[in-house]
């Protein structure tokens, strides 16, 4: 005897080996032999085999009209075996019950099962809203195919086009437009953003890269409401100083500036002094809230996006002619030995006499002129005291350090003749050692400002944002914390408050703590262990993380538009490890497969082949390793 049973909702058959009260032991004709339970048996037989049953039932079952089985049935609730003896007129064979049985299964639409061979025909109404709802599945399928078909043999339809931008930033997996562009990418193995760019829902990887970081970091667009700028006071007192700022050609936020003096003793008096925005920009204050959900200017080849409207950068920035207000760092050093003597802070107006640019200045400021202490320099009279100074302050580091610092590396500013969103403009690389006097100068100062206002902060009790290193962790904390690639005790970033969120809020509390000594934590906008403090250190870490990361994106995909430009197809690099190499003519870092085993910085010469815009890389092959000069 056969047995024909159900099992994971599906029908099976063997040969009964045994029987029990609750179960029976069977053979599969594979010889898999299985215990199911009696319950699970649907009807018994002698012939045919299982497996001939299973297939003419199935085949016959396909012949079966549904709408003509349901008028057949009966409305309430039936047995399989009645039924068939009904619909075939004569005592039904085990064929003719498993061939109603697997039609009836089949159809749940039609026939809701009841338990164990026992079926009820859906009531009208019901039957024709599933109907209806199996027929729009079924032109939902023949549309999502089609569209599929579509992408795969190189066509946009319009209703992916539409819904593009969303299918790469917010897909809605359960979406036909998804599932479309889901299977086409399957079938071509490319990846959503590969395949829809290939298709030409962006006119080039350009224009993808910088639509997925605009869409995500400024979702209501890169421009300012109206804002309305408070009154600034107008009783500070004006420094008598002679300050400069030293930027790049293209800088318009000036956000330092340096004075400097030399005492009767032969000591040196150096002001390091920064554009004091937060006077404006208060604790959650309309200008607060804007830098807050922008958290850093954007910097990109050819355009930047500013934090701060530009109505606030032009009130602050300081700009040569014009007494502006500042945060004044005042400190009075030994220029021998890099002893600090005394340090002053001060909120006042500076009038910058002269806003100096590195393309105009680097050229004549050479070491060895500044060796020489040629007073033929430019701004000789401001530039040595500072030069010298700068170079005793880099010591004392170095000596923290344990190790002289590294910065002799070549660094590259990226000029576009034409539009940032136009691949075919014309990109310059203009190359500048990060070891530049003027370079190693300002960001001396920067570090002596950063380290010594962050030891204020400490000092009065009043919590600000530290950077610092240890055991080579770079981290974010309200701890004043030492860093040790930098070489001080601590450090916070405090001189870029008008590109960097995280400086602006390090000024408000270092204005409490310049005007209110050690009781500036009881007023300072945030007082020690406030919960926003560190919401705004994960908040910034996260998209300060973001943005630098596509700043290195522009800046990877404009040199690959360089070397295409140039039509540049062999080069010398610097081998790295393993399979990686640093250009020597772009600040472009590229993988070369089939590398010998080479000696970090090892000169080699490589053939470039080809690029790939989306991915942004190279395809390199190694020539041959560049004999040492002796």
């Amino acid at each position: 005897m056969y047995v024909l049973y159900e099992e994971d909702g599906s029908f099976k058959g063997g040969r009964i080996l045994s029987e029990a009260d609750s179960s029976l032991q069977v053979e599969a004709a594979s010889g898999k032999r299985s215990k199911i339970k009696r319950n699970n048996v649907v009807m018994e037989f002698a012939a045919p085999d299982p497996d001939s049953l299973l297939t003419q039932a199935q085949s016959a079952a396909e012949a079966i009209d549904l709408d003509f089985l349901w008028e057949c049935a009966p409305q309430e609730e039936f047995d399989v075996a009645a039924l068939a003896q009904d619909y075939f007129g004569h005592a039904p064979s085990a064929l003719d019950q498993a061939t109603l049985l697997l039609r009836l299964h089949s159809a749940p639409a039609y026939f809701h099962r009841r338990g164990k061979g026992r079926y009820r025909p859906a009531p009208p109404d019901i039957l024709q809203a599933a109907l209806a709802a199996i027929e729009k599945k079924r032109l939902q399928a023949e549309q999502q195919q089609a569209w599929t078909d579509a992408m795969t043999t190189g066509t946009l339809p319009p209703e992916i086009a539409e819904v593009a931008p969303s299918l790469l930033l917010r897909p809605d997996k359960n979406s036909l437009q998804w599932k479309a562009l889901d299977a086409a990418c399957q079938q071509t193995g490319k990846t959503p953003d590969q395949l829809l760019l290939q298709l030409g829902a962006w006119p080039h990887p350009l224009a993808l890269m910088r639509f997925r970081f605009l869409a995500q970091q400024f979702p209501k667009g890169t421009g300012f409401a109206e804002v309305t700028m408070p009154e600034l006071p107008d009783t500070l007192p004006e420094a008598d100083v002679e300050a400069y700022s030293v930027d790049d050609v293209s800088t318009t936020e000036i956000d330092d500036a340096l004075s400097v003096s030399v005492l009767p003793d032969g000591n040196i008096r150096v002001g390091v002094h920064i554009a004091a925005p937060a006077l404006a920009v208060t604790r959650g204050s309309t200008l607060d809230e804007i830098a807050r959900q922008r958290m850093s200017t954007v910097y990109m080849p050819g355009q930047k996006i500013p934090m701060q409207p530009p109505g606030l950068i032009e009130a602050f920035s300081l700009d040569a002619g014009r007494p502006v207000p500042a945060l004044s760092l005042y400190v009075t050093a030994n220029p021998e030995t890099g002893d600090i003597l005394e340090t002053t802070t001060r909120l006042e107006r500076i009038q910058v006499r002269e806003n100096l640019r590195h393309n105009h200045l680097d050229a004549d400021i050479t070491p060895e002129r500044l060796a020489a202490e040629d007073p033929t320099l430019p701004y000789a009279h401001w530039l040595l005291p500072l030069w010298k100074l700068a170079l005793a302050l880099s010591r004392k580091r170095d000596e923290i350090r344990g190790k002289p610092e590294g910065n002799n590396r070549v660094e590259y500013s990226f000029e576009l003749d034409g539009p940032a969103d136009d691949p075919d403009t014309p990109v310059n690389l203009v190359p500048r050692r990060r070891d530049a006097p003027l370079d190693r100068m300002v960001a001396e100062y920067m570090i002596l400002a950063n380290s010594q206002w962050g030891a204020l902060l400490d000092q009065h009790g009043v919590p600000g944002i530290y950077r610092s290193q240890q055991m080579g962790r770079v981290r974010m904390s309200t701890q004043a914390l030492p860093h040790e690639a930098i070489g001080v005790k601590q450090y916070i970033w405090s001189t870029s408050p008008l590109r960097r969120y995280v400086d602006l809020v390090n000024q408000q509390q270092l204005l409490a703590a310049a005007e209110h000594g050690i009781s500036a934590r009881l007023v300072a906008p945030y007082k020690p262990r406030d919960a926003d403090l560190y919401a705004l250190i994960s908040a910034f870490d996260g998209q300060y993380t973001a943005i630098s990361d596509f700043q290195r994106t522009m800046e990877r995909y404009w040199c690959l538009r360089w070397l295409k430009q140039q039509n540049i197809t062999r080069c010398r690099a610097s081998f790295i490890r393993d399979n990686l190499a640093r250009l020597e003519i772009a600040p472009l870092v590229v993988e070369i497969n089939g590398m010998p085993e080479l000696a970090r910085g090892q000169q080699i010469e490589i053939e470039i082949l080809g690029q790939d815009e989306i991915n942004l890389t190279l395809d390199c092959r190694y020539l041959e390793a560049i004999p040492q000069e002796s």
